[in-house]
């Protein structure tokens, strides 16, 4: 860490304790926006975890999305419970299917890899929208949320969203800051390097794979108890893994913040182009391309390499005895 670390972690704690506080004093709709974002970053940041810092390619991710907003209509609609302690639960179902799925993935390498990944999302998918009493393929209402007013749904929802993002900015650094976040740092650059110099890295794979699942479950389970309805269509769209790609790869891919900022611009994008149809595809497509051109190693990157500027640093340093003012 470095004092620009140290001073970046004490504007961002002030910021979450201010906008902790939006529900007494908000717009109820920039609070529904915001919950918005908060999802998109929980979900992109999961995805920049897994490929940006692990170099595991994944364009299934929607299947953890999906299959946390289902756990919660299992466990409220179904079971009974409580549908905002279900959340964490959800969160947990999602790792527990990654733990079941990863020996399979991980007989696939490089582009096979992600084409795999895809086609286990696409398998849950169709399993679901079998299963008449999760809705079938027209999907269902998330029947627990009857019980609260809207008020208070959404402020719960506004909450446990920003205790996720926060938890996931924070908790994504100090993962990367210990010997395991430089472990998956070399798996990524050189994987065979890395099991010579006695990384297990099947393990730490399969470790990282089952909690950026677990994260994703815990997106799609808020997304869709503040949406309160959800489909399997809805869920498992595997534009939720292009829209993570096209955050993390306009932010900065292989940074913590830049998941942040693309998450961000992709929800300004969302409400500038929504109102054109199939123009919004196009600028999101456009936007990419000229971010990719003029800015190859993303928005934050480019600021990190042009100003030298990194909010939550990462990187290690080796100090010699003589700059530490010692031998």
């Amino acid at each position: 860490m470095t004092r620009a670390g140290y001073a970046s972690y004490g504007l961002l704690l002030a910021l979450v304790l201010t906008a902790a506080t939006l529900p007494a004093w908000g717009d109820p709709a920039w609070m529904r926006e915001l919950t918005r974002i908060g999802c998109y970053f929980v979900f992109a940041a999961m995805w920049n975890l897994l490929a940006g810092f692990a170099g595991m390619v994944s364009v299934g991710q929607q299947a953890f999305f999906g299959l946390g907003g289902y756990a919660i209509v299992a466990l409220s609609n179904n079971a009974g419970l409580n549908p905002f302690w279900s959340v964490p639960l959800s969160a947990l179902a999602a790792a527990a299917a990654a733990a079941l799925a990863a020996p399979i993935a991980f007989r696939l390498h490089g582009g096979y890899f992600a084409i795999g990944t895809w086609a286990l999302a696409e398998l849950a998918r169709l399993t679901i929208a079998n299963m008449p009493w999760l809705g079938g393929g027209t999907g269902t209402s998330l029947l627990g949320l009857a019980d609260f007013n809207s008020a208070t749904r959404e402020a719960l929802v506004y909450w446990m969203t920003l205790a996720a993002a926060s938890c996931g900015l924070f908790g994504v650094h100090l993962l990367l800051s210990t010997r395991h976040g430089l472990a998956l740092r070399a798996i990524k650059d050189a994987p065979l390097a890395s099991a010579s110099h006695g990384i297990n890295v099947r393990q730490s794979r399969y470790v990282i794979y089952v909690v950026c699942a677990g994260g994703a479950g815990l997106a799609g389970a808020l997304y869709f108890i503040g949406n309160l309805r959800i489909s399997p269509d809805a869920a498992f769209a595997v534009d939720w893994t292009a829209f993570a790609i096209f955050m993390v790869v306009v932010g900065g891919i292989g940074t913590i913040e830049g998941p942040l900022v693309g998450a961000c611009l992709f929800w300004a994008l969302d409400r500038w182009f929504g109102q054109y149809g199939t123009g919004y595809l196009i600028g999101l497509g456009a936007t990419a391309i000229l971010v990719t051109l003029l800015f190859p190693q993303g928005l934050w990157g480019w600021v990190r390499q042009r100003f030298g500027l990194e909010a939550l640093p990462v990187s290690s340093k080796l100090l010699l005895p003589s700059a530490r003012g010692g031998s």
